[in-house]
């Protein structure tokens, strides 16, 4: 849905100019410390290694910080053991929520994520509750001067992607899992690296919200966020852009 894909945007503009740059880079750097001891470290053999470098490029992530995470794992040894972990759970006014985190010690980002939940009027529930509500996919973003909306349209249906969404704010490009990197590749090839890109959990339902419903829900993903082991936060919120911009500041 259009308007879900652009507060989603300006959330994600409002978060890249006021976020502690340390703590992104230090979970940008955990995904790839992750992806290339799990696959190796070079990223032509390695599509989660290859997306996590694309996704730390499109948010700045210096160059030197991106291979020391390699090096780190490719160099052998113990190291850190990081889990992947899901956790599905109902936010404010039942909306929906997936967690993604990557932890050392999976019980204490367990009892953090609940305790966040329960201080924020939310209710943690079992894994697959609202699983039902969300596609995975694959989403690619540039900005709108990368391309008009229709070459950008026919490139990326031409590379396989699914669907194709532009608008002032940019081009939203979305692509099932299994084309995912097939089209990140090809359209990294035409028009460089995008402003960001990764797998998604995509609503299939979504919750309406007015602006108090939507304050709340924004309180709650931020205490998520601000947790070192959460890697992303989803939710089905649904609310006009005139709430997005007035609770987010806008541009």
């Amino acid at each position: 849905m259009a308007g879900h894909s652009k507060w989603a945007n300006i959330k994600h503009k409002k978060g890249k100019a006021d976020a502690q740059r340390a703590k992104l880079f230090s979970k940008l750097g955990r995904e790839i410390y992750v992806a290339a001891k799990l696959g190796g470290p070079d990223p032509d053999m390695n599509p989660r290694l290859r997306l996590a470098i694309s996704t730390a490029r499109g948010q700045s992530m210096p160059k030197d910080g991106i291979e020391k995470n390699i090096q780190k794992a490719a160099g052998g040894g113990e190291g850190e053991n990081y889990e992947e972990i899901r956790y599905e759970g109902y936010g404010p006014g039942g909306v929906a929520f997936i967690v993604e985190a990557l932890s050392d010690n999976k019980n204490r980002t367990a009892s953090n994520v609940r305790s966040t939940f329960t201080k924020n009027n939310g209710n943690l529930g079992e894994t697959g509750c609202v699983g039902f509500m969300f596609d995975r996919m694959g989403e690619i973003v540039y900005p709108a001067d990368k391309a008009s909306a229709d070459d950008m349209f026919e490139a990326a249906l031409m590379a396989g992607a699914a669907n194709v969404e532009s608008d002032e704010d940019g081009h939203v490009i979305t692509a099932e899992v299994e084309d995912f990197n097939t089209v990140l590749d090809e359209l990294t090839k035409t028009y460089g690296e995008p402003e960001r890109s990764g797998l998604i959990w995509k609503p299939n339902i979504h919750s309406d919200a007015d602006e108090e419903l939507a304050a709340s829900v924004l309180k709650l993903i931020d205490a998520l966020e601000d947790d070192d082991d959460v890697q992303h936060v989803t939710t089905n919120m649904d609310a006009s852009d005139e709430v997005m911009e007035k609770l987010l500041g806008g541009e």
